[in-house]
């Protein structure tokens, strides 16, 4: 029998006041925390409000509370296919199919999901990719239930205030989430392809979930974590020896490219790892030209320039690597590797037939 909050949710759902339908959720939820319906229910709402992955952690609850209930797998699948996170989202809806093996919502997204993985891979010719759909939304749930009790009013508690922080090496990032004396069973810790999803019930204390979506791509199965007396230490295995600039994704921070030092020779402009797309240098250096002698710049004028385009376009670390290079070397060496000129101090290189004299200050 649904609870008078369960029953308003699902009113407030019905009539697209999702907000409102979340937050009854939540508080249906605190009085009864082993419902997996109403964690897949909330999950949902979520999805409709773009909390991505907070509706795949919701989903991942109420599949660990009742394993049968196939909706919950699909619910995981659509949250988890908005983030471009093909492959658990395939995985979720490979289980819901065996649940239910009438709802032909399962394989049609299998499909879906096969077709965006080969196309992410190159391996998706161009008329299938044109035929793949944008999103794909299940079909609501609609459950009418007549004779509203009035509702119950609970008081919302507030989360523990723990700190979490994060440092990384080319092939892993380790975060870490200050919690004393928390015990092992208490803490359940899930990884997508681009979601952590950290929940801690612990007896006494008010429970913690930490959902972020990462800044990068992660490889699961090489995941672990461990419960330390004083705090929670995750390992995500990177999928790419990329520079995560944040823990968590923002869509202003693009994926930054991996630099190969080995293959770069003395003919080949080196790539340096950076926030932003990778640019091509050589057409912004012929545009420069192009711009010097529209505009009749000669000389110290038309360099001067070239550089001040470069640091304009540059990311943080390439602009502190130029000033700290061309100030250390006296001017005589401009450099935008941040990762070479940031461990040692640069020493002046003046021109041939020219001798190095320290600044006059």
């Amino acid at each position: 029998m649904a609870s008078a909050l369960e029953t308003k949710a699902k009113e407030a759902f019905i009539d697209d006041h999702f907000e409102l339908a979340l937050d009854l959720y939540s508080q249906a939820i605190e009085q009864n925390p082993k419902q997996a319906e109403l964690y897949a229910d909330r999950a949902q709402a979520n999805i409709k409000l773009n909390n991505l992955p907070e509706a795949v952690a919701d989903a991942n609850k109420a599949i660990e509370l009742d394993p049968s209930m196939s909706k919950a797998y699909l619910r995981k699948a659509n949250a988890c296919m908005k983030l471009e996170e093909y492959q658990t989202a395939k995985a979720a809806l490979e289980d819901g199919a065996a649940l239910a093996p009438g709802d032909s919502r399962f394989p049609k997204l299998i499909k879906e999901c096969e077709e965006r993985i080969a196309e992410e891979t190159g391996e998706l010719p161009m008329q299938a990719s044109e035929k793949v759909t944008t999103n794909v939304v299940p079909v609501k749930e609609v459950l009418s239930d007549k004779g509203l009790p009035e509702p119950v009013t609970v008081a919302a508690s507030a989360k523990p205030s723990y700190r979490h922080e994060f440092y990384q090496k080319p092939e892993e990032v380790v975060v870490t989430i200050f919690a004393k004396g928390i015990p092992r069973e208490c803490v359940k810790v899930d990884y997508g392809e681009q979601i952590l999803s950290v929940a801690i019930n612990a007896p006494g204390k008010d429970a913690y979930h930490f959902q972020p979506r990462l800044f990068g791509k992660i490889i699961p199965d090489r995941c672990r974590h461990d419960v330390l007396s004083t705090k929670i230490e995750i390992r995500l295995a990177k999928a790419e020896p990329i520079h995560w600039t944040s823990l968590e994704y923002s869509r202003e921070a693009a994926v930054p490219q991996r630099v190969n030092v080995s293959s770069v020779t003395a003919n080949e402009r080196p790539a340096y790892p950076s926030s932003k797309p990778k640019r091509d240098w050589d057409k912004i250096e012929a545009q420069v030209k192009k711009e010097e002698k529209d505009e009749q710049l000669d000389g110290d004028a038309a360099l001067n320039k070239f550089f001040r385009d470069i640091y304009q376009d540059a990311d943080e670390d390439a602009r502190r690597a130029m000033q700290k290079s061309f100030v250390e070397s006296n001017g005589t060496v401009l450099s935008t590797n941040w990762k070479e000129v940031g461990v040692k101090k640069v020493e002046g290189s003046p021109p041939d037939g020219m001798e190095l004299k320290k600044w006059e200050y």
